[in-house]
């Protein structure tokens, strides 16, 4: 086993002041909200359309966010706003069943905009529900045996895991320790059961829903910033969000290395024998403010199985009391690691574990498997990977997503399993099932993943416009008519089968994951994007700035080079992104330049 180790293709980490300063505005609201309660109720019950700017932090914890619809703005006239929210099931692994798929489907029909989206977390999102349909919608989720709490939020968000459902003991436990994250880092507080589960009707006391087997009598005292109601996260919860998930070494589904926290499953004789842990990985940079940066996660130690929650609870409990209050542009766990360093935030977590941490396995990243299309489970069942692209669930004239959904729960009720790719697995499927599901949905005019070309299958794009706050560019609606020119590309290139990931965000907050991939295309303002290309399809490097302001008609002519310099020039086995960072910024546009010179 090797020592504790970063990995080298790591930005270089701005200088990151500590958290001594004055806490920030966001920080005072939850100090001040008991436990995220805040005005939460009483906002709710009010005449307007939406919640004050405090309670707007408070709410993302209990697993929504205030938006508006841009495009309605703009169509009413200047001045004219009206929120509505979007609101986020937190599913851990991307586990759920056919009925739970069937509600969310009717929730998104009759409480908000009659889409669904699949998340890029293995989660499920609402979009356009309005204030008054909050309190069913949150009823519903959880009366179906999901939850919204902690969604989002500065809390442990929804923990992600390879959610392919092979018949072996190794994927079988990788879900059952996500299940148990999840329920070791679920806020404990009553408030959300107060605000959104009570029975106020009947005058009951009695909640209902709630995760799964969620025990709010389990108070350990853990730590001294934590206290009685929530032990590991204490009254002002985390400096910012964390995410974790957990993969394997020759399947980085969930992009480990792009997580603060991630667990790679060591495998040997078919068992796992433990964990090497990763850190600080996180996607987002703020591009007016040098201090900050996205980072691939660091090596950072190995664990046992029966050592895994102890490592994680440890790891959050130093990012509780050491990450920065002061200025949320820096207050994620990479930061905190940047300004510790990494043998010193090591052993602190030892600290706060209670004993030393074994050395790295030597294992790593090798491969990623998106799981489409038909695969074995080895049970004598199957199951299929359906490509959804960008992971937006809907009907129109031409493709009905929703209805073949509803056909497939209702007819075959598979259990399903959300990927990190934004797609959807039909799981334990017999034999004589596999035709009757191809043919609801060719009924329904979806497309089989078998049809659908290489580059959109790796590709991935967040909301952004016109609903995300954030977003200053399109990302969604505006990456498959790129890909439609692209495909075309490729195949008079002969790379139309070549596997590489392309990502598009519509801000740099990074929710596709855009800076680890092979080509990042991130919102730079209103039609323009910067190019990111050299990362890799397994996810354990970061890509590099090449051109910073690309109007959209421009993006694929500047990629087409970039690719046709590819073709001529990889070595033999070479990716696109291990090409483009082989050669390098200064070598792709000196060659890029040479080939326009030469095409005029």
């Amino acid at each position: 086993m090797s020592t504790v180790e970063a990995k080298p293709s790591e930005a270089k980490p701005a200088d990151v002041k500590s958290s001594e300063a004055k806490p920030s505005a966001v920080e005072e609201f939850k100090l001040a909200s008991q436990h995220l309660r805040g005005t939460i109720a009483e906002e709710l019950a009010d005449a307007s359309d939406g919640f004050s700017k405090e309670m707007q932090q408070l709410i993302k914890t209990h697993g929504f966010y205030q938006q508006e619809n841009r495009d309605d703005r703009k169509a009413a006239g200047k001045g004219a706003r009206h929120a509505s929210f979007m609101v986020r099931s937190r599913i851990p692994g991307g586990k759920l069943t056919s009925e739970q798929m069937l509600a969310e489907l009717d929730v998104c029909d009759v409480m908000g905009n009659s889409t669904l989206r699949i998340t890029s977390r293995q989660g499920l999102q609402l979009h356009g529900i309005p204030k008054d349909n909050l309190r069913d919608t949150i009823r519903i989720i959880n009366m179906i045996k999901l939850s919204t709490l902690a969604a989002c939020g500065d809390v442990n968000r929804n923990v992600m895991c390879c959610p392919a459902p092979h018949n072996d003991d190794v994927h079988r436990e990788m879900q059952l320790l996500a299940d148990k994250l999840a329920m070791t880092f679920a806020p404990r507080t009553e408030g959300y059961y107060e605000i959104w589960l009570r029975d106020d009707e009947s005058g009951k006391e009695e909640m209902v829903g709630g995760p799964p087997g969620f025990d709010r009598t389990a108070h350990d005292h853990i730590g001294p910033a934590g206290d009685d109601v929530e032990p590991i996260y204490g009254t002002v919860y985390l400096p910012r969000k964390f995410k974790m998930s957990i993969g394997l070494p020759e399947d980085n589904c969930v992009d480990m290395y792009a997580n603060d926290l991630s667990f790679m499953a060591i495998v040997e004789k078919g068992k796992i024998v433990g964990y090497n842990v990763l850190a600080g990985g996180g996607m987002g940079l703020t591009p007016s403010a040098a201090k900050t940066f996205p980072a691939v996660a660091h090596r950072l130690c190995y664990v046992t199985p029966d050592q895994a929650i102890g490592v994680a609870v440890a790891i959050v409990k130093v990012q509780r009391d050491y990450g920065n209050r002061s200025d949320r542009k820096v207050a994620r766990l990479k930061y905190t690691i940047a300004n510790m360093g990494l043998p010193a935030f090591r052993a602190k977590v030892e600290e706060y574990f209670g004993q030393p941490l074994a050395d790295l396995h030597p294992a790593d990243v090798t491969g990623m498997d998106d799981h489409i299309g038909w695969r074995e489970q080895g049970d004598g069942r199957y199951y299929y990977g359906l490509n959804i692209e960008h992971g937006r669930l809907y009907d129109d004239d031409k493709i009905q997503f929703k209805a073949a959904l509803r056909e497939i729960c209702t007819e075959l009720a598979p259990p399903l399993r959300l990927t990190a790719h934004q797609s959807i697995l039909f799981i334990d499927l017999k034999p004589e099932d596999k035709d009757k599901l191809l043919g609801i949905l060719r009924k329904h005019h979806v497309p089989l993943s078998e049809d659908i070309s290489t580059v959109r299958r790796w590709s991935m794009a967040c909301v952004a416009k016109p609903t995300c706050g954030l977003a200053v560019a399109e990302s969604e609606r505006a990456l498959p008519g790129m890909i439609d020119q692209f495909e075309v590309e490729l195949a008079k290139l002969g790379l139309d089968k070549e596997e590489f990931t392309l990502r598009m965000t519509g801000c740099p907050n990074g929710c596709a994951r855009p800076y680890n991939c092979d080509i990042g295309l991130v919102g730079k303002t209103d039609g323009k994007y910067t190019i990111y290309v050299g990362g890799r399809l397994v996810g354990d490097r970061l890509n590099f700035k090449l051109y910073d302001i690309v109007p959209t008609e421009e993006v694929v002519p500047h990629l087409v080079p970039l690719m046709m310099y590819f073709k001529q020039a990889r070595q033999p086995g070479e990716t696109a992104g291990d090409f483009f960072h082989r050669c390098g910024h200064d070598d792709l546009l000196a060659w890029v330049e040479q080939y326009q010179k030469q095409a005029v």
